[in-house]
């Protein structure tokens, strides 16, 4: 099959898993607004949709890490980036199809290193840049439940005075900011995937001369992340905001606004991170300043195996795609 075909076949894996990741992590940005009322399911997918697709366009420093620093570029094949797409989004779209709020982000990762040690070994993994996503990974979810849990803790201290009915009315006109400022933020993070991906594919190809995203990678990728916001995944958005804690306007504007921070912090470092993993343990962080029993934690069990199996669940998927698909082009 010509390069050119398969460079194509590339864009087009890439997208459709944008759109993907767009369907399941829709819920990191609005599951906590939509549960607490703070706006209507419709408001909050147009905004979360709108404010992705602005973050998406804002830096390009997580896709670099995406394009050259998890496996050599220079031992890629167009082969093998298909492989690790059709593994990541694979895995996204059966979680998604579940109700799993898995990390989608490291679905990616799992299906480039699946990929690239079938066709290379483990020779291709640059282990410098693994460190850096493997202590995001440990880091964002920790700083997410801290971050929840003293929020709340002075919002609570804040609010001490007030009613119960005046609290929630003021924190979810509030939500609306934090919401926005949570869909931004994802879009920062998350939408930098795909750019990575298409980017190392046309270095690859001989397209670029080095890596640099170009302006219609980057908007193609933000405009297929906010379709597939515009989707809806309604199964992980009920998860998310309703199954892990009951939350109120406070509690949702604590773990949005604490998620947006690490969230931020980490785009603007280049670290790949799970803003599932960070909205999930930061909604943990605050439901457990209240009592921990007020956390359903046998849904979080299942959503933590659910992270734990991700990387290898894509990787194994994309390994065995790149066997296959070198068999008939390699």
């Amino acid at each position: 099959m010509p390069d050119i075909v398969l460079l194509l076949a590339v864009i087009l894996f890439a997208l459709i898993f944008d759109f993907f990741n767009g369907v399941n992590d829709c819920a990191n940005a609005i599951a906590t607004c939509v549960s607490t009322k703070a706006l209507s399911p419709r408001s909050a997918i147009l905004m979360a949709l709108s404010l992705n697709f602005l973050g998406a366009l804002s830096h390009t420093a997580v896709a670099a890490t995406f394009g050259k620093g998890i496996i050599d570029p220079e031992s890629t094949s167009l082969v093998l980036i298909i492989a690790a797409l059709m593994g990541a989004a694979a895995w996204t779209a059966l979680a998604s199809y579940q109700g799993i709020p898995i990390s989608v982000t490291h679905s990616l990762v799992g299906g480039l290193l699946g990929a690239g040690i079938a066709a290379a070994g483990t020779e291709i993994i640059m282990f410098g840049g693994m460190k850096k996503i493997f202590l995001a990974m440990i880091f964002s979810p920790v700083a997410g439940f801290v971050g929840g849990g003293l929020l709340i803790l002075l919002l609570y201290r804040i609010s001490r005075k007030a009613t119960p009915h005046k609290v929630n009315k003021n924190f979810r006109r509030l939500q609306v900011l934090s919401a926005a400022w949570m869909s931004f933020s994802h879009g920062m993070n998350d939408a930098q995937n795909a750019m990575g991906i298409i980017t190392m594919a046309l270095v690859t190809y001989g397209f670029l001369p080095f890596f640099k995203v170009p302006i219609w990678v980057m908007v193609a990728c933000a405009l297929a992340m906010a379709l597939g916001t515009s989707v809806g995944g309604w199964r992980v958005i009920k998860t998310m905001g309703k199954k892990v804690f009951n939350l109120k306007p406070v509690h949702g504007f604590a773990a949005e606004t604490s998620a947006s921070i690490v969230i931020s912090a980490m785009s603007l470092i280049g670290a790949p991170i799970s803003t599932t993993h960070v909205i999930s343990t930061a909604i943990m962080g605050v439901g457990s300043t209240k009592r921990l029993s007020a956390v359903r934690w046998g849904i979080v069990r299942n959503i933590v195996i659910a992270w734990i199996i991700t990387i290898p669940a894509a990787a194994i998927t994309a390994a065995i795609s790149y066997l296959l698909l070198n068999k008939l082009f390699g």
